[in-house]
């Protein structure tokens, strides 16, 4: 617990996460609560609701830079304004669009969504050192997973049992009452030092996004990719075997082998390369589908896969904030959080056209064999960076043969 104590100990870093927990939930309510309502309230199908699912999703990966960008040049404050502005334009009127308005509503709405995700992790680089940020980020992941948990199983109730229109107001609600308790907490978007230097000037793209952050953006994708077609594969066996009652039993046990693997990879003292992670994660994922006969089975094998889950994640947003410069970090932040978004909307229907084409074991197994080769292809880059990293931090042959200096007097 030494790491966490640490951690947690850093002014204004307890208080971040609690807002971070509370502050997403209503975000991960909006997929399931627009679906119910395009399909039950609108009579559409599923894949009119996908499309609503899908506008969002382009808006956020368009926007999440872009925002990033606006926190980097203006600050925080005037970005969270913006944005819940526009939440609250978008969910108070949603229940009165027809179909063919709520579409380009839905992708501007994405475009201008508030942007919890990334500055929970910007604010996360600038209260804790960089030595201490693993076990910081990996209570981030593991709180992201518990939102996760409670937002789709609240936007399910509320749907049930009031109805699906009133439920968009009450999510709408909760994402702007997020965007206001997070503009009072106001955190820091860069540490106390990276402030007392005063206004650095502006980087050009080309000098910080480097192949080794690109590395990591392909990462991420291809992580959430993993993660989107199994939630979908898992489904997809369920169903096939009549087992679909004990869906939340199965997604539970993914889900808390994600914390358990979320809580030790911050409590250890070694760091773990994203691409390591990533590559055990995919290759844990390909067999998963071999367990489906029976959901107690199934369950068995998710358990190594979803442990880790929380730690790939973590370790992507820990090395954005190692390679990202602080005047430009927020933008990074940004296209991390594209890229996670976007891996997310690829999986899911991949996983889909997969399994109608052939079976549901293979959603497993497709999605996986895709982030075991990102991983090789990221491999190479990964490698010739720490053999540079070693040679600059090892001493030279003239340090090896000076012997220690004496102390001088005082």
């Amino acid at each position: 617990m030494k790491p966490y104590r640490e951690a947690l100990a850093l002014p204004g870093l307890r208080s971040l996460l609690l807002v971070a927990v509370l502050a997403r939930v209503p975000l991960t309510a909006t997929g399931v609560t627009l679906t119910f309502y395009v399909v039950q309230d609108l009579g559409r199908g599923y894949g009119a609701a996908g499309l609503v699912g899908a506008a969002i999703t382009v808006g956020a990966a368009v926007g999440g830079p872009l925002l990033g960008r606006l926190v980097d040049r203006r600050g925080l404050r005037p970005v969270l304004v913006l944005t819940a502005v526009a939440e609250a334009v978008f969910w108070s009127s949603a229940p009165m669009l027809s179909y063919y308005l709520l579409l380009p509503a839905a992708f501007l709405a994405g475009l201008l969504a508030l942007p919890i995700f990334s500055v929970i992790r910007q604010s996360i680089a600038a209260l804790v050192p960089a030595e201490k940020r693993r076990p910081a980020y990996a209570l981030d992941s593991m709180s992201v997973e518990l939102s996760f948990m409670i937002g789709p199983a609240l936007a399910t109730v509320g749907v049930t049992t009031i109805s699906a229109r009133l439920t968009l107001y009450l999510v709408g609600a909760g994402i702007v009452a997020a965007g206001v308790v997070l503009w009072l907490l106001n955190p820091p978007v860069r540490s106390a030092a990276e402030e007392s230097t005063g206004p650095q000037p502006r980087i050009a793209r080309r000098q910080w996004l480097t192949s080794r952050l690109v590395a990591v953006f392909a990462v991420s994708a291809a992580a959430t990719l993993v993660l989107g077609g199994t939630d979908v594969a898992v489904i997809a066996v369920l169903r096939e075997n009549g087992d679909v009652g004990f869906t939340g039993a199965v997604l539970s046990i993914w889900a808390v082998a994600s914390l358990v693997g979320g809580f030790t990879y911050g409590a250890v003292h070694r760091s773990f390369s994203p691409v390591t992670l990533m590559a055990a994660l995919s290759l844990c994922t390909i067999p998963v589908g071999l367990g489906g006969a029976h959901w107690w089975l199934l369950c068995l094998a998710l358990i190594p896969a979803g442990l880790l889950c929380a730690p790939t994640i973590a370790a992507t947003s820990d090395a954005v904030s190692r390679l990202a410069p602080a005047n430009v970090r927020g933008e990074a932040m940004g296209m991390h959080g594209s890229a996670v978004t976007v891996g997310i909307a690829v999986g899911a229907p991949l996983a889909g056209a997969v399994i109608d084409a052939t079976a549901p074991l293979w959603g497993f197994a497709v999605t996986g064999a895709i982030g075991a080769l990102v991983a090789l292809a990221v491999l190479p880059s990964e490698l010739r960076h720490r053999r540079s990293d070693a040679s600059a931090t090892a001493p030279s042959d003239a340090d090896r043969d000076t012997p220690p200096l004496a102390p001088t007097p005082s």
